[in-house]
């Protein structure tokens, strides 16, 4: 399977979990924890962000989604500080996506999902 279409394919597995992610991503903003949440799916154990969807507790999905946010991914070193401003400079409107980080075998990947 190309790679392309490997994207697309976890792009439409992720459709899924939309509400939950979108749901979360709101709560981060309006709580003022961060302007910055992101999505973390994952499919293999994972201590970073709250658990807000299981695999086990949904039966549709093959994905754990954890909420996090930029500070967290600055504190736990997966995003450099010398790297912070590209990231804010390349999220998306809030608004309008979702930021999802995805491990999975194609690698560890930024997603913007349209809401």
């Amino acid at each position: 399977m190309s790679k392309n279409l490997r994207y697309k394919q976890l792009e439409d597995e992720l459709q899924v979990y939309k509400k939950a992610m979108s749901q979360a991503a709101q709560t981060i903003l309006d709580s003022e924890v961060s302007k910055y949440p992101i999505m973390v799916a994952h499919q293999q154990e994972l201590e970073l962000g709250i658990p807000i969807v299981t695999r086990e507790k949904f039966p549709l999905g093959s994905w754990d989604i954890h909420a996090s946010t930029l500070e967290e991914f600055v504190s736990k070193q997966i995003i450099k500080d010398e790297k912070i401003q590209n990231f804010r400079a390349t999220f998306k409107n809030t608004d309008q996506f979702i930021c999802v980080f995805t491990l999975s075998e194609l690698g560890a990947n930024f997603v913007f999902l349209p809401k």
